[in-house]
C-alpha cells in the first residue's frame, strides 16, 4: 500500500500521508514552516474545533446548515474536544500571522472525520460556515485563555493563597528579624512575613479575574475584517450564547468585531497580569532559598522538605529545587510576555498578524504558573519546618532593635548603642543597659521582639 495519497485544494494536487486525517492546505503548511518543531498547544487546538462546535450548532439552528452534516460536524468537533486526535494538529506555532494553517487544518480533520460514502462535509464550505480564520482564531485565543484560567490556573492559586494563610496562622508565634537590603532590620513575625506573600497572590488573583472578563468579549462574528461579511446577523449573538452555555463562562460578542480582529489588547492585558504573578511567585520563592539557605553557613531560619538529592559530587547536600523550578517559571513568563507585547501590537489595519505566537506564549504562562504555583504550596510552604534556635539567637543579638530607643534616648545615642553591642557581639540590651539610664525592666518593654512587630511601646 502506498505511504501517501493525493488531496486537492485551490492550488492543486499534493501527496498527503496516508494515515493523515488532515488534506492539502494543512501539509502545504506543514512543508512551509519547518521551523520550531513546537505546534499549538493542546488546549488552543480544542478551542479551535469548540469554535466549530458551536458554530455548527448556530448554523443549524438558523437553517444554513442541514442536520446531517450539522451532527457529522459537532460529533468531530466534540471528540477532538475531548482529547482525540492531537498528532493531526502538526502544524508549527511560527507559521502565517493570521493562524489560518491551523484553522484549516481543523477545518480538514473535522471534515475527514465527518465524511463519509453517504454524506460529504467540506472543510470550507460546511466546518467553517460563516466563519473566517481571522474571527476564529482570536476568539479562539480568548476561549483557550479563559477556560485554562477558571478550570487550572485560579484554583492553582486559590489553593496556594489557602495554603500560605494556614501557614502564616500556625507560626504567628514566631518573631524573626526582619531584613532590608537583605541586612538585619527591626523584628518581624514569620507570620507577617507570608502575609504579605499571601497578599501578593490574593492581588494576583483579582488582578487576573477582573482582566478575565475583557477575554469574554469574542471576535466571533466579525469574519474577515470585521464586518460579517457571509455570517448571519445573528450568528455572533447566538454563538456566544450558546458557547457560554457549554461552557459555563458569560462570553458576550466583542463591542467592535473591528478592535477584536485588529488588536490582542485583551491578551496583553492578561500576559501583564500574569507577569505581575510572575514577579509574585520570583519573590516568594527567592525569599523560601534565602531562608532556607546554609544549613550552617547560610540563614538557616527553615528547613524545606527534601525532595532529592542535590549534588552528584557533594553526598547529603539537599537544595531548594522547588523554589529553583518556580523563579525559573517565572523568568520564562516575564520572557513570554515581552513576546506577547510584541505580537499585540502586530495590528496592520484590520489583522493582527502575530495571533499564534500571542496564542501559545499565553497559553504556556498560564499552564507553567498553574503548575507550578501548586507545587510551590504543597512541596515548599505547607510542610517547611522551623528551626527556632537559628532564629532566635540573632534576633536577641539584633542591634536594630535600638531603634525602638530612639524617641526616648535620640538617634545618634541610639547608633552609638547599636555599633557597640554589634562590635562586641553582646546583646542589645546589656549595652542598652550600660550606655543609658533606662533601668532594664523598662528596657526589656521597649526592646521586646513580639512587642515591637507591633508597633512597639506607645506612650
Amino acid at each position: 500500500m502506498s505511504s501517501t495519497r493525493i488531496e486537492r485544494d485551490s492550488m492543486g494536487e499534493l501527496e498527503v500521508p496516508a494515515s493523515a486525517l488532515y488534506g492539502a492546505q494543512t501539509q502545504r503548511a506543514v512543508q512551509n514552516f519547518p521551523i520550531s518543531g513546537q505546534p499549538l498547544p493542546p488546549a488552543f487546538i480544542q478551542a479551535v474545533a469548540r469554535v466549530k462546535w458551536v458554530a455548527a450548532e448556530v448554523n443549524l439552528e438558523l437553517g444554513l446548515l442541514d442536520a446531517p452534516r450539522a451532527e457529522a460536524i459537532i460529533g468531530a468537533a466534540r471528540r477532538i474536544v475531548e482529547g482525540e486526535y492531537f498528532d493531526q494538529f502538526p502544524i508549527d506555532v511560527f507559521q502565517t500571522g493570521s493562524g489560518t494553517s491551523t484553522n484549516m487544518n481543523v477545518n480538514e480533520v473535522i471534515a475527514h472525520l465527518a465524511s463519509s460514502d453517504a454524506l460529504k462535509v467540506g472543510p470550507n464550505d460546511h466546518v467553517n460556515m460563516g466563519q473566517s480564520s481571522n474571527d476564529t482564531i482570536p476568539s479562539a485565543i480568548h476561549i483557550s485563555a479563559s477556560l485554562e484560567i477558571d478550570r487550572r490556573l485560579l484554583p492553582s492559586l486559590r489553593h496556594l493563597h489557602q495554603v500560605i494563610e494556614r501557614k502564616a496562622a500556625s507560626l504567628d508565634d514566631v518573631v524573626k528579624s526582619g531584613r532590608t537590603h537583605l541586612m538585619d532590620a527591626m523584628p518581624v513575625r514569620l507570620s507577617q512575613e507570608l502575609g504579605g506573600w499571601a497578599d501578593q497572590i490574593a492581588q494576583s488573583i483579582a488582578r487576573i479575574e477582573d482582566g478575565q472578563r475583557r477575554l469574554l468579549r469574542l471576535a466571533q462574528g466579525g469574519t474577515a475584517v470585521g464586518t460579517g461579511v457571509n455570517a448571519h446577523p445573528e450568528f455572533a449573538t447566538r454563538f456566544a450564547a450558546r458557547l457560554a452555555e457549554q461552557t459555563g463562562l458569560a462570553f458576550v460578542p466583542s463591542d467592535s468585531f473591528f478592535a477584536a480582529l485588529a488588536s490582542q489588547d485583551a491578551a496583553v492585558e492578561m500576559s501583564g497580569h500574569l507577569k505581575a504573578l510572575a514577579c509574585a511567585v520570583m519573590k516568594i520563592s527567592n525569599d523560601l532559598r534565602w531562608m532556607n539557605s546554609g544549613p550552617l553557613a547560610g540563614l538557616g531560619e527553615i528547613e524545606l522538605k527534601a525532595l532529592q538529592p542535590g549534588s552528584s559530587i557533594m553526598p547529603g547536600k539537599v537544595n531548594p529545587v522547588i523554589p529553583e523550578a518556580a523563579a525559573q517559571v517565572s523568568a520564562q513568563v516575564i520572557g513570554n510576555d515581552a513576546a506577547i507585547t510584541i505580537g499585540g501590537q502586530s495590528g496592520n489595519f484590520q489583522l493582527n498578524v502575530m495571533l499564534p505566537l500571542v496564542a501559545s506564549n499565553l497559553l504556556g504562562s498560564i499552564g507553567l504558573l498553574a503548575n507550578v504555583t501548586r507545587l510551590l504550596a504543597d512541596d515548599a510552604i505547607s510542610d517547611f519546618n522551623v528551626r527556632r534556635d537559628q532564629i532566635e539567637a540573632p534576633l536577641a543579638k539584633n542591634p536594630v532593635l535600638v531603634t525602638a530607643l530612639n524617641p526616648v534616648i535620640g538617634y545618634d545615642k541610639a547608633a552609638q548603642v547599636a555599633k557597640k553591642a554589634y562590635k562586641e557581639g553582646r546583646p542589645i540590651i546589656d549595652v542598652a543597659e550600660e550606655e543609658t539610664d533606662i533601668p532594664r525592666a523598662e528596657l526589656e518593654r521597649y526592646l521586646d521582639p513580639a512587642q515591637l512587630t507591633s508597633g512597639g511601646i506607645q506612650e
